[in-house]
């Protein structure tokens, strides 16, 4: 199964690719929206590593991967479903990490957890995976909104990967998570 093509009432999550680049670097080039990710990348890093990156993450699990977003033809941001850990990690059967990021005229829309509650959709629905998890940083208020929104619960604090951030960064966070009996569970009580 490749990487589906995925719809919500308003957002069309198309796979991402090389033909997205200018979307990431607008993206990732915003210090707020980059606040709790490491900080704003340049046109260079986002070209040569991060856009790479994506693409190549995107291939280690079959149905997983990047989706740029989409309202109505205009770029809003993105949402990833990837296998968990490092890219040079087997990935872990049946399991898959949540990720998002919007631009920030787009914020406050419910577009971030519209765009993830379909992502949770097609992990347990179409994919059949077993476990849903998503981190930010602890002091993500919104981040964390959006994985409680979506039915995520949190399981854990921790440190991040300093290697990730600039020397100072606060490293506190948070990691929350959904089983697909749980979600299952929460779908027929909707009913």
């Amino acid at each position: 199964m490749s990487q589906a093509i995925l719809r919500t009432e308003r957002v069309e999550l198309v796979p991402l690719s090389d033909e997205h680049v200018e979307h990431q670097i607008e993206l990732d080039s915003d210090p707020e929206v980059m606040r709790y990710l490491g900080g704003a990348r340049s046109r260079a890093q986002v070209v040569e590593k991060a856009h790479r990156a994506a693409l190549a993450d995107a291939k280690r699990a079959e149905g997983l991967g990047y989706w740029a977003g989409f309202v109505e033809g205009n770029f809003v941001g993105y949402w990833i479903l990837r296998p968990p850990g490092d890219i040079d990690e087997e990935p872990a059967a049946g399991r898959a990490e949540l990720g998002y990021r919007l631009l920030r005229r787009h914020w406050r829309q419910g577009l971030g957890s519209e765009g993830s509650a379909e992502l949770v959709r097609h992990a347990f629905e179409d994919l059949g995976l077993d476990r849903v998890c998503a981190m930010t940083s602890a002091g993500n208020a919104a981040s964390r909104a959006t994985m409680a929104a979506v039915g995520l619960r949190h399981v854990r604090d921790f440190d991040a990967d300093a290697s990730w951030f600039p020397p100072g960064t606060d490293l506190s966070s948070v990691e929350y998570a959904l089983t697909r009996e749980e979600w299952q569970e929460a779908r027929s009580a909707r009913r």
